[in-house]
C-alpha cells in the first residue's frame, strides 16, 4: 500500500529534510511540499491525501490551526497528521486534534519511519472500509424484483415510481413501455430504497424525487401522472417542498 504524502513546513531545510526521508520510505509517495499551511489546504482539498507533515509553528495557519480544520470536515476519510517541530509542549495540543505521532526536531530517519508506520499500519485498517463502502454503494444501484419465476435486476436511476396494489407493487420506469408487476409490498420496497432518492408520499405511491417534474402544496407530477400528497406524508413532504421554493 502506497501512502500520498505532503510535507509542511516554513523552514527550508527542515522541510527539505523530510522531504527526503518520505522520498527514500517505500511505502511513501510525495504528493508535494509547501512553505505554509494556506497552500497545503488548497492542494488537501484537491487530492486524495493519505498523510501530513506538518509544523507547528508557521505565520498564517499554524499546524495546529490546519488540523482543526481538517478535523472539522465532515467524514472521516482525511488525511492524517503526524506533527514536525521543534518543540515539546504541544503534545496535549497534537493529541486533541488526534495526531498519529510527534516527531522532535531535530530527528532521525529511524525515528521518521517509526512515526511513518503508524500511518501505513491506519491506512491498512481504513481504506478496506473505504472500499467496502464504495462497494456496497455500487451494489445499491440496481435492486432485484421477483417477476414470476425470475428476479429481474431494476436500475435504480430508471424508476420512476412504485404504485401499491394489495398484494403486487408496480414498478413505472422511464423509457420503458409497461411497468414491472412484482409479489411484495410498497412497505418492502420503502426500506430498501434510499430515503435520499425515493419518498412515500401516498398509502399507495412512492416516488422518485429525481422525476418530479413539479410540484404544489399538496400534489406532485411526475410525467402525466398527478399524485396527491397522503395526510400522514405531509411533514416529509412539505420539507422537500421547501428546497423548490
Amino acid at each position: 500500500m502506497i501512502l500520498n504524502c505532503i510535507a509542511v513546513d516554513d523552514e527550508p531545510l527542515a522541510l527539505g529534510l523530510v522531504c527526503s526521508f518520505i522520498e527514500q520510505t517505500p511505502f511513501l509517495r510525495l504528493a508535494g511540499s509547501f512553505s505554509s499551511g494556506v497552500t497545503a489546504l488548497a492542494m488537501i482539498h484537491e487530492k486524495e491525501i493519505d498523510l501530513i507533515f506538518l509544523d507547528i509553528q508557521m505565520p498564517d495557519l499554524t499546524g495546529i490551526q490546519l488540523a482543526r480544520i481538517l478535523d472539522r470536515q465532515p467524514g472521516s476519510n482525511g488525511p492524517r497528521v503526524i506533527f514536525t517541530t521543534a518543540f515539546n509542549n504541544f503534545a496535549l495540543e497534537g493529541y486533541k486534534v488526534d495526531a498519529l505521532d510527534y516527531l522532535l526536531k531535530p530527528f532521525n530517519y529511524e525515528e521518521f519511519l517509526i512515526a511513518a508506520n503508524k500511518g501505513r499500519a491506519y491506512a491498512e485498517l481504513v481504506k478496506p472500509a473505504r472500499q467496502a463502502a464504495i462497494l456496497t454503494e455500487q451494489e445499491e444501484e440496481y435492486i432485484f424484483l421477483k417477476v414470476e419465476y425470475h428476479l429481474v435486476r431494476v436500475a435504480i436511476k430508471d424508476i420512476l415510481y412504485i404504485e401499491g396494489l394489495k398484494d403486487y407493487v408496480k414498478v413505472y420506469l422511464e423509457n420503458a413501455d409497461k411497468a414491472i408487476l412484482t409479489l411484495t409490498s410498497l412497505k418492502v420496497l420503502e426500506q430498501k430504497l434510499s430515503a435520499k432518492i425515493f419518498m412515500r408520499v401516498h398509502r399507495s405511491y412512492i416516488v422518485s424525487l429525481e422525476k418530479v417534474n413539479s410540484v404544489t402544496k399538496n400534489s406532485l407530477t411526475i410525467g402525466s401522472l398527478s399524485i396527491t400528497v397522503g395526510e400522514q406524508y405531509k411533514d416529509a413532504f412539505n420539507t422537500y417542498l421547501s428546497r423548490w421554493m
